[in-house]
């Protein structure tokens, strides 16, 4: 099983004495945040769509092996809510196409106000070019149903797990042979990461990845090697 844990971004200043070398220029945090975790979640995808030339920059910054989770843009899951969105997924694959072995997965965000819609799901799944590197992060009750998973499992999606301090939590059911974790708590314990890395080496997930939630004084970094560590990964 292989863990690709990282964080909800890598550009923070802030992380600077805590992470990052206090003397690290802001344009080598990539390089450097390379070099001890195995993934990162880019979310300012959400507001644009990714431009080829910084996609490939990404990949020339990290070492063999690296990922990057890239989350699908708001034109997408927010404004189409998965309808009508064939060309605008299109030019998302085309475009992180340029990460090239460094691509690692495309998350699809629903909004809290999407409610379960099984046939719009399966539309969409099913035009994917790319189903068996896509997750979906449900945010509203009513999707955490049988039929969904099933909706999922036959075309390799992953059903996110999310992890909060309020809001809903996904339930922690395998829809393909790997899985995409939003650990969003501000924090963990050393006992509730044991958890979280015991539900992980007990799954039949091949691949995980899990990310965990940036906050100011580095801890996500912290958390993201923690549980590397537990899983020896």
């Amino acid at each position: 099983m292989q863990l690709l844990s990282g964080t909800s971004g890598y550009s923070y200043p802030a992380w600077k004495g805590h992470f990052y070398p206090d003397d690290l220029k802001n344009a080598d945090m990539l390089r450097y945040y390379g070099t001890r975790l195995g993934a990162v979640e880019i979310n300012n995808t959400f507001y644009r769509m990714p431009r080829e030339h910084v996609l490939e920059a990404w990949a020339d910054a990290v070492p063999d092996g690296f990922r990057f989770a890239i989350k699908a843009p708001r034109r997408i899951t927010h404004f189409r809510r998965l309808n009508n969105a064939d060309e605008i997924v299109e030019d998302l694959v085309s475009a992180t196409a340029a990460l090239g072995p460094h691509g690692g997965a495309i998350l699809y965000q629903l909004p809290p106000n999407f409610k379960r819609d099984d046939d719009r799901l399966a539309a969409f799944v099913e035009m994917l070019p790319n189903p068996g590197t896509s997750a979906f992060e449900f945010r509203h009750a009513t999707w955490f149903e049988e039929p969904v998973y099933e909706i999922l499992r036959g075309r390799g999606c992953a059903l996110v797990i999310s992890d909060t301090d309020d809001g809903i939590e996904a339930p922690v059911v395998e829809t393909a042979p790997w899985t995409y974790m939003r650990l969003r708590r501000s924090d963990y314990t050393n006992a509730e990461l044991t958890e979280w890395s015991a539900r992980i080496r007990g799954s039949g997930w091949k691949t995980v990845f899990a990310f965990f939630k940036h906050e100011e004084a580095g801890r996500g970094p912290a958390l993201a090697e923690a549980l590397g560590e537990m899983i020896g990964c």
